[in-house]
């Protein structure tokens, strides 16, 4: 499907070109560009590879598990009628986020999902919704990724943006999960009549 759309792009920018008489400009673009790409790739790799080496250490030493424990208040309270199976699920894939591990996060939400699936009803329905809006949030502690564009770039300071970041992917969270919980009633309102 992405590559549907990048070849739908790649034509649209073609016939745009064509039709304002500046293919050139589009050829120069389009040479740039690659060479941009490779360089800002291989000016991330190092960061990642640090950060991504960092984060695996954490989770081997069991920082993963603690914030885990940690959140199981709130994701038993916000996957409520989930077996309890794919709330662990849940608190790793959430706990793995928050630290920047997205490698060790996203099999665990591939668990969850399939565990809620088992389960099936309504809950499984809401929890599926739920972990996908919190996993789009993307509420990180350290935002890694974000940071080493930054730094590759020559931003004086990579990590500024850290606090604002936060403060926004948080409130997108909880505006997500209170839209759920609205549907949610409103269906359960809906199928009770």
């Amino acid at each position: 499907m992405i590559g549907l759309i990048a070849a739908i792009l790649c034509c649209i920018s073609v016939l745009c070109s064509i039709a304002t008489q500046s293919t050139e400009a589009l050829s120069r673009a389009a040479v740039s560009s690659c060479s941009e790409a490779i360089e800002l790739a291989i000016s991330l790799a190092g960061t990642m590879a640090l950060w991504g080496g960092l984060m695996r250490i954490a989770h081997k030493a069991g920082l993963t598990r603690f914030f885990a424990r940690l959140l199981s208040p709130l994701t038993r309270r916000l996957f409520a009628g989930c077996s309890s199976k794919a709330v662990e699920y849940i608190t790793m894939n959430l706990t793995a986020n928050m630290l920047g591990i997205s490698n060790a996060a996203t099999p665990m939400g591939i668990e969850a999902v399939k565990e809620m699936n088992r389960q099936g009803g309504s809950s499984a329905r809401r929890g599926i919704a739920m972990l996908t809006v919190l996993n789009t949030a993307s509420i990180q502690l350290l935002p890694t990724t974000i940071g080493a564009m930054r730094a590759a770039h020559s931003a004086a300071d990579p990590f500024d943006i850290t606090l604002p970041i936060l403060a926004v992917s948080i409130a997108s969270a909880a505006a997500g999960c209170a839209m759920i919980y609205a549907l949610h009633l409103k269906g359960r309102h809906c199928e009770d009549k």
